[in-house]
């Protein structure tokens, strides 16, 4: 009983951090591109060239969201581990 509480406050543990480095990035991303549009429009409004990096981070940071939100996408922990199990049963 003991070890499975263990391992299921490691499990916890592990998706705080994944949940806590997933804000990070959100937060950074906001606030990097805000600055990009900032200066941007600032100094060459002509052309909008913060727009690649605002959607090139979008699609990581929506990719990341998945991975830690997403608990049946194809992205999810819980979708590795069964594979990883059915490889691992296949090669016995």
């Amino acid at each position: 009983m003991k070890n499975f509480d263990e391992e299921k406050y490691k499990k916890a543990s592990e998706k705080v951090k994944e949940i806590k480095a997933f804000y990070s990035n959100l937060v950074s991303y906001v606030l990097v591109n805000a600055f990009l549009i900032f200066i941007n429009l600032t100094y060459s409004p002509e052309y909008l060239w913060f727009v690649f990096p605002l959607i090139g981070w979008g699609m990581g940071l929506l990719i990341h969201g998945f991975t830690v939100f997403g608990n049946h996408w194809i992205f999810s922990k819980e979708w590795e581990e069964k594979q990883i199990k059915k490889y691992m049963d296949k090669d016995k």
